[in-house]
């Protein structure tokens, strides 16, 4: 699978943004997805996962409550609402991909990463 994110940008403490990442390649709805982030002078680390059919999803604990991963296996799109976003937030986020499900410590895949950047 090749996963493509965008949606980063700048946005002041409190805003939104929504990041989108598209997938190419075959049975897109066996995987598992889910987004990474790594800020600078840390380690990466997972924000949310989601099962194959959407049916189940995980959040770290900072972003639960303003954060919502979603999916659309017709369209073969991955999506992270963020909502109050904070300035540790800021950080490059990446869209992640494994089957049949996805760890919060790594994955098998990722795409690009697209960079988050929240202003107090």
């Amino acid at each position: 699978v090749q996963l493509q994110a965008s949606g980063g940008g700048v946005v002041q403490a409190g805003g939104s943004l929504r990041l989108s990442c598209a997938a190419s390649g075959p049975s897109f709805s066996n995987w598992a997805l889910g987004w990474f982030r790594q800020a600078p002078g840390k380690k990466r680390e997972f924000v949310a996962t989601i099962t194959w059919g959407g049916g189940s999803t995980t959040y770290r604990d900072s972003v639960k409550g303003r954060f919502t991963i979603s999916r659309d296996n017709i369209k073969r799109m991955l999506y992270l609402q963020m909502n109050n976003l904070r300035p540790e937030d800021t950080a490059v986020y990446y869209c992640a991909a494994d089957r049949p499900t996805i760890a919060t410590t790594s994955a098998q895949y990722y795409g690009p990463r697209t960079l988050v950047t929240v202003s107090s």
